[in-house]
């Protein structure tokens, strides 16, 4: 199949590309004998955008929760930055978890506390304790949190309650607690699926724009082909939990789609 590649030529990181993530033989079995990743190889590159997209239930969220240790892989290894991310635990899989940014479909933000006190969140694995319990952070984490927000066009909802926000203003402020993290790569799962048209592209324009301005990787689990498409460098295509596609969004052919999704009508 077009764009198609071979476990071998996934081996390994093309050049020096620190940041490349690979993933190697990587298995998830909820219930035994019945897996829901089957073997997935991949080297995911240290810059842009990528898309993974694929029926429901196909593994697509399961396989981003695995790369940051939300769900337990059965077998395989997730190698990032020197580490192999499957065998961690403890102090180890805490300080590499500081560095992996993380966006949810449904925003997990606290719904009590305000923008700005949300957004430090993403700063707790890099003080003590005890300032995090006092909410006494650093002045340039606050600054740095001020400019966070500018950037994804939420200048003065600093003091604004997160459950007095709209859908797509907790995205906004998912992403920028992301950011916050000083992230090596981010992680979306399904960002879009609960907003409108309009925020959905939004959405996807300000993740694309992070990734090409601050040269932090985003990977995307998404059903909207159109917009992995459209934001997209590279597309992965899953199906009953393995690829069917790695490729750019220009060579993803309507044959690929309905190898993808099934049948003649894989849009209805």
């Amino acid at each position: 199949m077009q764009g198609q590649v071979s476990p071998l030529a996934s081996a390994a990181p093309q050049g020096d590309d620190s940041r490349a993530l690979v993933l190697r033989g990587l298995r998830k079995e909820y219930r035994a004998g019945q897996p829901v990743l089957r073997g997935i190889d991949l080297v995911l590159p240290g810059s842009g955008l990528t898309a993974i997209i694929g029926p429901s239930g196909t593994g697509k969220s399961t396989l981003i929760r695995c790369i940051n240790r939300l769900v337990q892989p059965t077998s395989g290894e997730i190698l990032f930055r020197g580490q192999d991310l499957a065998k961690l635990s403890g102090r180890s899989l805490r300080s590499a978890r500081r560095r992996i940014g993380m966006v949810f479909q449904e925003y997990n933000l606290v719904e009590r506390l305000t923008v700005m006190e949300n957004l430090l969140c993403g700063r707790l694995g890099y003080v003590p304790a005890w300032r995090a319990w006092l909410r006494r952070f650093p002045a340039q984490d606050i600054a740095r949190a001020f400019d966070l927000l500018d950037a994804v066009g939420l200048p003065g909802f600093a003091t604004r309650r997160a459950d007095a926000l709209s859908g797509g203003q907790r995205q906004r402020v998912g992403i920028a607690r992301a950011i916050m993290q000083e992230p090596d790569i981010i992680l979306a799962d399904e960002p879009t699926s609960s907003l409108d048209p309009k925020t959905s592209v939004e959405i996807m324009e300000i993740l694309h724009r992070f990734a090409a301005e601050r040269n932090i990787p985003v990977i995307v689990n998404i059903h909207n082909v159109e917009l992995a498409k459209r934001f997209a460098s590279r597309i992965i295509g899953m199906t009953g939990g393995s690829v069917v596609y790695d490729g750019p969004p220009q060579g993803l052919t309507e044959a690929d789609l309905k190898t993808i999704y099934g049948g003649e009508n894989w849009m209805e």
